[in-house]
């Protein structure tokens, strides 16, 4: 019932309902897509995405069917696009060992947040950066400047894993939307 209670929560823009979703489901979504991928830090960005995605579309969450396996759903259609993306930009024949090695890379096939921002010159970057609220500077600044993983952001800032993956997904939001903006 709590779940249920907080799905509601979240569909009237409660953060604090959002944040019990993640925790909650993080574990099951990541577990998923680890399998899946068989890669860490692909994994981290799929379900972040996922929970991007899920946010952004609660309204259209059908209660019929279960949370997390609507999650799960939108978890396997980020994956499909990615894959999708990375297929259309191979231009070579490769071997099926050269494309384990390849698969097993972190993925470097950027979201429509991390197209903006990379697509930008970085002092333009980095006056946009500079806008931000310090706490959103800082995590930017450590995943795509140091490329720290999220448990080293979270050691780093000691704070918890739950909360660095939704500053950071704030903070890329809101350094699109500055892009976007100044376009």
């Amino acid at each position: 019932m709590e779940i249920n209670q907080q799905i509601e929560k979240a569909k009237k823009g409660d953060q604090i309902a959002f944040t019990f979703l993640l925790d909650f489901y993080w574990n099951e979504v990541y577990g998923f897509m680890l399998k899946r991928t068989e890669n860490e830090t692909n994994s981290e960005d799929i379900t972040i995405e996922t929970f991007s995605k899920a946010f952004d579309k609660i309204s259209t969450y059908n209660p019929e069917f279960q949370f997390n396996t609507w999650l799960i759903a939108i978890a396997k259609n980020v994956h499909i696009d990615l894959l999708r993306k990375k297929n259309s930009s191979l231009f070579i024949e490769i071997t099926d060992e050269e494309n384990q090695q390849a698969y097993n890379i972190a993925d470097t096939t950027p979201s429509a947040e991390d197209e903006l921002i990379t697509e930008q010159n970085l002092s333009q970057l980095l006056q946009f950066i500079k806008e931000l609220k310090p706490h959103y500077q800082e995590v930017i600044q450590l995943r795509y400047f140091q490329e720290m993983s999220y448990q080293e952001i979270a050691y780093k800032i000691d704070e918890p894993l739950s909360n660095v993956k939704i500053k950071l997904l704030r903070a890329k939001k809101l350094l699109a939307e500055i892009i976007q903006d100044r376009r």
